[in-house]
């Protein structure tokens, strides 16, 4: 592994393991960094697509204990049942979608500029959601109801736009839908386990063809700098929520938005406006 090699997996290991659980879009942040690295394309997007296993490793240690208790109380617990049940309605209308629009929006969108866009969009409504009177009704993630769970799993589908965030739409959702600001954290959490092990093994089915000439030693070390960047950033979300709002990350968005759109418009940068 050569020493640019091992840069940029390094980089991309912290992005995507650092931004995959926050509401600020990792996706977006590969793009943009993907392309400040001019590291694109093919070989690039599956890297990308790689070392998100790393992210997902992350919130199942985190939740182990959580995950091994459901998994025993399935066949007879109610409240396990119910649990499984309402991430299997959160799941489906994202993953129905994926599946029908999923190559039309990445020909389109997954590109700098119109990531940088959404990141904008999504600040503002984050900043408009934290302004509303926020009823919590829903304490704890098993008090979650299906109906619910219907309703996250339909912000959920915001977030094959890139640059909306899985997490910001998930969470907002469960906000409007009077969770507190934990339950509907640990909800995201819990949903992130089955909508990205599909988005990823049906990416990796995609392009098993190109999994032969991908070197194992970069993909392998920036797995595990996403794993250990994404702990991190589970942990102190959890810390984060418990006395904060989100506010200071949708003003993380729109200047962040803003310098890239900003720095694309004068010239500093070139980007693409659409992807190849």
């Amino acid at each position: 592994m050569t020493a640019p090699d091992l840069i940029v997996a390094v980089i991309l290991g912290l992005v995507e393991g650092l931004t995959e659980f926050l509401p600020v879009s990792s996706t977006g942040h590969l793009i943009v960094a993907g392309s400040l690295l001019n590291f694109t394309g093919e070989r690039a997007k599956l890297f990308e697509i790689v070392i998100q296993a790393g992210a997902i490793v992350a919130v199942c240690w985190e939740y182990r204990a959580r995950l091994f208790a459901v998994a025993r109380g399935l066949p007879r617990d109610r409240g396990a049942q119910r649990f499984v049940l309402n991430l299997i309605i959160a799941f489906i209308p994202a993953a129905v979608l994926g599946v029908l629009f999923k190559s039309k929006i990445e020909a389109v969108l997954f590109a700098p500029v119109p990531v940088a866009l959404a990141l904008v969009i999504g600040g503002v409504i984050i900043l408009w959601a934290e302004k509303r009177k926020h009823s919590e009704t829903i304490r704890s993630v098993d008090d979650v109801k299906p109906g619910d769970a219907l309703k996250v799993g339909l912000v959920q589908c915001l977030a094959l736009f890139p640059g909306t965030s899985r997490s910001a739409a998930t969470i907002l959702g469960g906000l409007f839908g009077g969770m507190s600001r934990l339950a509907a954290t640990e909800f995201s959490f819990f949903l992130a386990i089955p909508t990205l092990l599909a988005a990823t093994g049906l990416e990796l089915f995609e392009a098993r063809h190109e999994l032969s000439w991908m070197g194992i030693g970069p993909l392998a070390f920036s797995s595990v700098v996403s794993f250990i960047a994404a702990l991190l950033s589970i942990r102190f979300l959890l810390r984060f929520v418990s006395r904060h709002t989100f506010s200071g990350f949708a003003w993380y968005r729109i200047i962040f938005g803003g310098l890239i759109l900003a720095a694309w418009a004068l010239g500093w940068v070139h980007f693409d406006v659409h992807s190849k």
